[in-house]
């Protein structure tokens, strides 16, 4: 078995993109097409399907927040987090202080959103908070070191390690800043003296079988340095790569899906599927917290999920911005059998969003320390917001599979095969 693909993972969270990157977790059938990728499947157990393990493996994690931390390493299980910001890391650096892992195939990093976000204040590069979360003395501070600024440190550790690919992710809003985003991708260009061709392009998350209406911005940078000799000599050499994973579901409106290629777009009934109330859920405290806020109105993260749809994006919020579940029949809630049946009106809980995210359930994001005996605690407002700021692992887990599948292609100068070649978009 040919050795691991080595990925050092920035901004981290609770590892979404790792997950995915890395795949062997389940997921309801539904959201995987498989008449186009079968092969992807390795087991099942009623309607879930287990997913292949990939070529990739996280060895660097990292992330400022302890509650990232702590979910991280309950689920990955490998004491290579790094609870630090990355500003401090590459400085540490920089000093002969901190090394990096060498090595490197792949760096990652969802570097953080709250500037670009059209939900937030929008401030871009110029961000009101610094690198590590907190309000910025503006008379003081390094314009470098804000925390509009955090995808340059990123472009730091890309310089330091050299991996053949980085992917780097944020939200749709990044999009409509075409300024910010110019220089971002720049930036990124600028790596190794323009020694990465950028590739960037809006993915919707249910055009992969994620049943929400998620989109976000990905960039992806190939290091030339690596590449093909084949490669290299073309002129047009962007036009023969595409490093971006091909749709599988659309809208059943959509006349493509009655050509039988594309499955319609999964939806919240299928996430959710099997899950028992809160009341009566005895082991997973996932689903067993919820948000109790109040219904506040026509206001945002007030409306009740359509289960024969898509969710709205789970942001990465608590309390009152959490979508309910159910409303009452008074509030307009649709679903009148489950309420006259008895269950109660209440927010989507800690698991349902990280279903609707497509987190396995062996995912306990939910860590008490007095019921689980735990030393890695975790609430259920940080799981919240864990769940909302992640990449959805089968996204992830889309881009890699679609990385693994022409990285051969890309690297390999006796990797001649022009079938799979044209097969795969490249030549």
């Amino acid at each position: 078995m040919s050795a691991k693909k080595r990925i050092l993972s920035l901004f981290s969270g609770c590892g979404g993109m790792d997950l995915g990157m890395e795949g062997n977790f389940w997921i309801h059938e539904d959201f995987i097409n498989e008449k186009i990728h079968s092969n992807w499947i390795i087991d099942r157990n009623q309607h879930l399907i287990k997913l292949a393990k990939t070529s990739f493996e996280t060895v660097f994690g990292n992330d400022i927040e302890i509650s990232a931390r702590n979910a991280w390493l309950s689920y990955f299980k490998r004491n290579i987090f790094y609870q630090q910001s990355v500003v401090d890391l590459v400085e540490k650096y920089s000093k002969g202080e901190f090394t990096f892992p060498q090595n490197i195939d792949i760096v990652t990093g969802g570097f953080p959103c709250q500037d670009f976000s059209i939900a937030g204040k929008r401030k871009g590069l110029n961000s009101h908070k610094s690198h590590d979360g907190n309000y910025l003395d503006e008379k003081s501070h390094n314009h470098l070191k804000n925390r509009g600024m955090l995808y340059y440190w990123m472009k730091k550790v890309i310089e330091i390690t050299q991996p053949k690919i980085f992917i780097a992710e944020n939200v749709k809003g990044l999009n409509s800043l075409s300024e910010v985003k110019s220089q971002i991708e720049s930036d990124f260009k600028a790596i190794n003296n323009q020694g990465y061709i950028i590739f960037c392009k809006l993915l919707y998350a249910p055009d992969y079988g994620i049943p929400q209406t998620r989109e976000r911005l990905f960039f992806i940078g190939i290091n030339k340095q690596y590449l093909s000799k084949r490669l290299l000599k073309l002129s047009n050499i962007k036009d023969f790569i595409n490093p971006f994973p091909e749709i599988t579901h659309c809208d059943p409106q959509n006349s493509i899906i009655h050509n039988n290629i594309l499955k319609p777009y999964s939806t919240v009934r299928s996430a959710l599927s099997g899950l028992l109330e809160p009341e009566l859920e005895t082991k997973d405290q996932a689903q067993m917290k919820f948000s109790r806020a109040k219904f506040y109105g026509k206001t945002q993260g007030q409306i009740e999920v359509n289960l024969d749809g898509l969710s709205p994006t789970i942001r990465a919020e608590h309390h009152g911005n959490i979508e309910f579940r159910r409303l009452s029949v008074e509030l307009g809630g649709r679903y009148h059998d489950e309420i006259n049946s008895g269950k109660k009106m209440r927010r989507l809980t800690v698991r349902e969003c990280a279903r609707i995210q497509t987190f396995p359930d062996n995912y306990q994001f939910v860590r008490d320390s007095k019921i689980l005996k735990t030393d890695l605690p975790v609430s259920a407002s940080k799981a919240y917001k864990l769940i909302g700021n992640a990449v959805p692992p089968l996204l992830s887990y889309h881009i890699a599979m679609k990385l693994e599948s022409i990285w051969d292609n890309l690297f390999d100068d006796n990797y001649l095969d022009n079938r799979e070649q044209q097969k795969l978009g490249i030549f």
